[in-house]
């Protein structure tokens, strides 16, 4: 039997994840969720993989971010993405991340195309984020690019070729569908995306408490990789 643990996200519910396991078709239970009419936009597979015990990995991850839990009896998390992905990769056993989005109708297609090239668009100043700043990709940080605008959606130039935030994570990614390329570069250990909410919500931290949420992260993460 197979065991899949997914991240799945929803740009009407941007800020959120869910994190849950099948045992049957992943492009099935996803379908399954995104036909409700009472969700705005379809869901979208983050993140997929195989592991050997689904039950425990999922338990070992609820618990983990049990802090940025939504609801307990809900399997929804305030947290970016990439940091369940983080933690996931401990036990993987293979990556099955479609390469396609398994949106079905055109109308879903268009809203949720729409959705995320609202929320791709970033504006590095109001970030203070500087000309000139490197910013790596979260799955591969040797893959580096660096910001040469502060305003344009053609604003980081990787690999001597001037591209967007979104444009360049499709293309590392290999994904057939459009992206929140903010989900994905990084600066000073945030997503973009991260860094973008926390200076809208007027929330500075100091050294210190970065430092403890630094710490916080590493033991989550080693729990689960005992776990695998």
């Amino acid at each position: 039997m197979t065991n899949i643990i997914y991240i799945l996200t929803n740009e009407a519910m941007s800020g959120y994840v869910k994190i849950g396991k099948t045992a049957n078709n992943l492009e099935q239970r996803v379908r399954e969720l995104s036909a409700s009419t009472s969700v705005p936009l379809p869901f979208t597979v983050f993140y997929a993989c195989s592991v050997r015990d689904a039950n425990f990995v999922e338990h070992q991850l609820h618990d983990a971010f049990d802090n940025n839990r939504v609801n307990p009896k809900r399997e929804f998390f305030q947290i970016a993405p990439e940091r369940v992905v983080a933690a996931l990769k401990l036990a993987e056993i293979e990556n099955i991340t479609p390469q396609n989005d398994l949106i079905e109708t055109k109308e879903d297609k268009e809203a949720h195309k729409e959705a995320v090239e609202r929320r791709g668009r970033f504006n590095f100043e109001l970030a203070n984020i500087p000309l000139g700043a490197e910013i790596y990709f979260s799955r591969d940080e040797t893959k580096k690019a660096k910001v040469i605008d502060l305003h344009s959606a053609k604003s980081i130039e990787l690999n001597g070729e001037v591209t967007s935030l979104s444009q360049s994570a499709q293309k590392i990614l290999g994904y057939k569908y459009g992206i929140a390329g903010t989900d994905y570069w990084i600066y000073e250990g945030e997503t973009l995306d991260e860094r973008r909410r926390r200076m809208e919500s007027g929330i500075e931290y100091s050294d210190k408490e970065i430092e403890a949420a630094g710490d916080q992260w590493v033991n989550s993460l080693s729990d689960i990789d005992r776990g695998k």
